[in-house]
């Protein structure tokens, strides 16, 4: 078996990368390819847990005119119906997976126990996280660096649309500098859009490093815990 860099890791999928091209609802051709990628990781031994966004069902600027935490719930579904795709495409895959909600709903899911969690990890199951924090005001993306604390990964893989953190948006400034390496205070001092800078926050203060990588390659993840240098390592 090769030896790998990351024992535990946690995955943050957003909603749009589960979509597809199209950016809405489930793709199956690309669920089935990240799904793949997550078998090989777990082949590997590596213990798998997965934060899922909601973007593809519901994004909070369509609610502009609804009451923010009304909103906010309605996302929070949204990443319950992506952590049940997700873990019917990797159960159809032979991996054992248990899906926990940061809001009680027993008859589709565990409820959020860190222990519980640890556990399943533990015992080779894939375990995905919905609901985000279960708070309204919260991103899914704070909601990786607090599940990602307490389950103590080693790593984030935080898969993106584009291939790293740039000084720019490079689909909007072609002169924007792709950064290999960046800490997470040049990160805020430069107001770089990767995380929300609550979970950027969280990630400086608790010393978790993140990955971010293009999810357009969903093999990237596997050569990442094999310790190849892929996307923007930041610490």
């Amino acid at each position: 078996m090769p030896e790998i860099k990351y024992k535990r890791v946690l995955l943050k999928l957003s909603g749009e990368a589960i979509g597809g091209k199209e950016k809405k609802g489930v793709d199956a051709e690309t669920l089935g390819k990240i799904c793949d990628q997550v078998k090989n990781m777990v082949d590997l031994g590596v213990q798998v847990a997965i934060v899922v966004g909601g973007g593809n069902f519901w994004r909070g600027r369509y609610g502009h005119q609804m009451e923010r935490t009304t909103s906010d719930y309605m996302g929070m579904l949204a990443t319950v119906m992506n952590g049940l795709a997700l873990q019917d495409s990797l159960e159809a895959r032979g991996l054992a997976t248990r899906l926990q909600t940061a809001i009680e709903m027993r008859q589709i899911a565990e409820p959020y126990i860190k222990r519980k969690a640890i556990k399943h990890l533990n015992e080779g199951r894939v375990v995905i996280f919905a609901c985000g924090t279960g708070n309204p005001f919260f991103t899914t993306d704070t909601a990786a660096a607090l599940r990602s604390a307490e389950i103590e990964a080693e790593v984030i893989l935080l898969a993106k649309t584009i291939d790293g953190v740039y000084s720019a948006d490079p689909k909007e400034d072609k002169n924007a500098v792709k950064y290999d390496e960046i800490t997470y205070l040049d990160i805020l001092n430069q107001d770089l859009k990767v995380m929300d800078s609550t979970a950027t926050s969280l990630c400086k203060d608790n010393k978790i490093p993140l990955i971010v990588f293009g999810i357009d390659e969903p093999e990237n993840m596997v050569k990442i815990i094999k310790g190849e240098k892929i996307g923007t390592y930041i610490n």
